[in-house]
């Protein structure tokens, strides 16, 4: 049985988001761009990076907790190469930094053909989709990685925590060729905690492997989770890595004491962003086949493959065009009856009116 779900004016929304993290001290281009990202993931079918988890996540390791700033400033801190920024972010809110980040990274690409931001101090950005999604339709190839807000991923054969849910994004300027643009963006976990916070508050289970209780066994029952699994056993274990290393890199710290009040004196506890951006025309080599342009060659090589009976598989991105087409539709946010609670909760508590379905 499908399930229900109701429509929300976007600005609604996105005011109350705003409110939220306003009280919580945010200065109100901070909070716009929290409630945007919000908004964002919703209006793409990610219910899983939504405001609910953007609050939640606030709630455990942001402005209450001392690590995330409203308010602070970024520091672009000096470096001999020129397509290149590093930023110290200094704990200020993640979806404003990410959002700056990755502007900035076009602004090099178009300079140099690649621009780079790497980001120290961090807090986390949420749904890494949202931010290479805009930048592909803007024509540009996209990419981030995060070290997650706390290691709760149990390595390949291993037993205890000691790696984030560690996502990477990919977008690819493809909207011409196939009406939307590729987006492969997951969590290198089997899945993502925030999707244990959504099956928990719809009632429903996990599937098989891919948590763990606090027994180390096998667990479905959202309740019980305690740590997840890498996806694809080595192989998400390797690209979880990945997002370690180059964070530390960067300046990051230990995996196990992120997210944590200084479990360690000196050590730090704050993720790392890397943001990448490529101009198209920085990687063509010019001589494609048949006559055809770059555009019209990425356009071929997308309908080769999804050739000779594949006519019915999935590209990467597609769910996500596909929930923003029902957005559309229906003129504002998807969101479930457990979901609207929860945001009528956070409306009550700020003593605003509730969203009401349109």
């Amino acid at each position: 049985m499908s399930e229900t779900m109701h429509p929300i004016d976007r600005q609604a929304h996105n005011d109350l988001v705003a409110a939220a993290y306003e009280a919580r001290g945010f200065l109100p281009d901070e909070a716009a761009d929290a409630a945007e990202m919000a908004a964002a993931a919703t209006w793409h079918g990610n219910r899983t990076h939504n405001a609910l988890k953007a609050l939640h996540l606030d709630d455990l390791f942001g402005s209450k907790a001392g690590g995330c700033v409203p308010g602070a400033e970024i520091e672009v801190l000096d470096t001999r190469f020129k397509a290149s920024e590093i930023w110290n972010s200094n704990r200020k809110l993640g979806q404003s930094v990410a959002k700056r980040g990755m502007a900035r990274a076009m602004e090099l690409a178009d300079e140099f053909g690649v621009g780079m931001v790497s980001v120290d101090n961090a807090f986390h950005y949420l749904w890494g989709g949202g931010y290479v999604i805009e930048a592909a339709k803007k024509g540009y190839i996209a990419y981030t990685n995060c070290t997650a807000a706390l290691a709760e991923v149990v390595p390949f054969m291993g037993k205890t925590p000691t790696l984030g849910t560690n996502p990477h994004s990919w977008g690819f300027p493809t909207t011409e060729a196939i009406g939307f643009p590729i987006a492969i963006d997951w969590a290198t976990s089997t899945l993502a905690m925030g999707r244990v916070q959504q099956l928990a508050r719809e009632g429903k289970e996990l599937p098989p492997n891919a948590a763990v209780d606090a027994n180390g066994q096998f667990t479905t029952d959202p309740s019980k989770v305690v740590a997840l699994v890498p996806f694809g056993a080595h192989k998400g274990y390797g690209m979880s890595l990945i997002n370690e290393i180059v964070a530390a890199f960067i300046g990051g710290s230990l995996p196990t004491h992120r997210g944590r009040k200084a479990p360690t004196a000196d050590e730090k506890s704050t993720p790392s962003f890397f943001f990448q951006i490529i101009h198209p025309d920085a990687i063509s080599g010019g001589a494609f086949a048949c006559g055809r342009d770059q555009k019209a060659n990425v356009k071929a090589v997308i309908e080769n493959i999804l050739g000779n009976g594949n006519e019915k598989c999935m590209l990467p991105g597609q769910p996500e065009a596909e929930a923003a087409k029902r957005s559309e539709e229906a003129g504002g946010l998807l969101f479930s009856e457990a979901e609207l609670k929860e945001l009528n909760e956070i409306a009550a508590g700020l003593g605003r009116e509730p969203l009401k379905p349109m």
